[in-house]
């Protein structure tokens, strides 16, 4: 039966030179993509920033009825098509999208770097990402030696994502590309007795697949949790769940990784993914995780 550890743990991403958390406070965060500086709301950002002077290329303006709308306010100088940036070995293309966010999810730094210290001593790791959005945490794995299955609903994130692996120079790497609802998809790789040294889930809280599947997080994360553990086995190194934007805790998905991999052993970790602000060091919680290791 796997181990669930009861201190909590903190996953930090830290300033890069592509990216950082310049400053924060009023329920707004200012980060820095690249070149460019932009503003966008943060609810848990309930401090004081550390300026009241802040200069930014662009800021997303929330809608008034509160149903997670709202839109880009740019200067003319933030490119359309995007921009690029790197992490590691991985480049990639950063732009200003209609829910908000800029095509890449920064936080996820450190989640890449503990894939990569797990598997480091396995040759050619097999590992599938879930939800894998634009690709950057894909190649990143990828760039490692791993050998990847990357799915998502959106054809055009899978798109954006194989043209950041053109970007990167790994249009050669073993990475399969699968448009497809990730429940549907993980049951199949059960029914086909398929398995997998390590695997990422990164679920939104709510979303569609390309025939029109509905993706309900409290409803149909369990099931799609329970179909990982029968993707692992006792020479499977590691499982990362985050989520995002709902009232949950942590301690609630290490229970539920506890439940559907305790025939796994090992370890189960629960914490926060948090990324530490450039002004102050000042640490602004992004979301929860649960993790299993052998």
């Amino acid at each position: 039966m796997a181990e669930t550890l009861p201190a909590p743990i903190l996953m930090i991403s830290d300033p890069r030179s592509d990216y950082a958390l310049v400053d924060s406070g009023h329920g707004r965060k200012l980060e820095r993509y690249g070149k460019f500086h932009f503003i966008r709301p943060e609810p848990q950002a309930m401090w004081a920033p550390s300026s009241d002077d802040w200069q930014a290329d662009g800021e997303f303006i929330p809608a008034s009825d509160e149903d997670g709308g709202g839109r880009w306010h740019l200067q003319d100088n933030v490119p359309e098509e995007g921009w690029p940036m790197h992490w590691e070995e991985v480049s990639f293309t950063a732009q200003c999208t209609p829910f908000r966010h800029l095509a890449y999810f920064p936080d996820m730094d450190p989640v890449w770097r503990w894939f990569r210290t797990n598997l480091q001593d396995v040759d050619a790791p097999q590992m599938m990402n879930l939800f894998g959005y634009t690709g950057v945490g894909t190649l990143a794995l990828s760039a490692a030696g791993a050998n990847l299955v990357h799915v998502d609903a959106s054809k055009k994130s899978v798109t954006a994502a194989r043209d950041n692996a053109a970007l990167s120079g790994m249009t050669d790497r073993p990475i399969r590309w699968i448009i497809d609802d990730a429940a549907k998809f993980a049951a199949r790789e059960v029914r086909r007795e398929r398995r997998y040294d390590a695997i990422l889930l990164d679920p939104p809280k709510y979303g569609r697949g390309p025939d029109g599947e509905v993706w309900r997080l409290e409803e149909d994360l369990a099931g799609l949790v329970e179909n990982c553990g029968k993707l692992l086995d006792d020479d499977s190194r590691c499982l990362f769940l985050t989520v995002y934007a709902v009232r949950m805790s942590a301690l609630a998905l290490g229970s539920l990784l506890n439940e559907k991999l305790s025939h796994l052993g090992g370890t189960i970790e629960v914490g926060e993914l948090a990324v530490r602000e450039e002004a102050r060091g000042l640490m602004l919680p992004t979301a929860i995780f649960a993790r299993w290791s052998a």
